[in-house]
């Protein structure tokens, strides 16, 4: 009986030692997938001046829009002589 749990002792222990092997390849692989803080750095710039010039891009459109529609007003602007005159104040 002792023989028996000392053998089974021992293949359990080869076992755990078989399966605790450094495996250098799968560490260095997982750690060139792994983005560093510059290159995270770099998208998230590239990600804010993305948004930033689609809303420059919306925003004009909405002035070109504004300016469209103001073109059609028929009122005059004041002469220099009338901006000028503030006696009235």
């Amino acid at each position: 009986m002792k023989k028996l749990a000392f053998a089974c002792l021992g293949a359990a222990a080869l076992l755990t030692a078989a399966c605790n092997r450094n495996n250098a390849d799968q560490v260095n692989n997982a750690e060139m997938n792994q983005y560093g803080a510059e290159q995270l750095n770099d998208l998230a710039n590239e990600a804010a001046n993305n948004a930033e010039a689609e809303a420059l891009g919306t925003q004009q459109q909405q002035l070109e829009a504004q300016n469209a529609a103001n073109a059609d007003d028929n009122t005059t602007n004041p002469g220099d002589a009338d901006e000028q005159n503030v006696s009235g104040m």
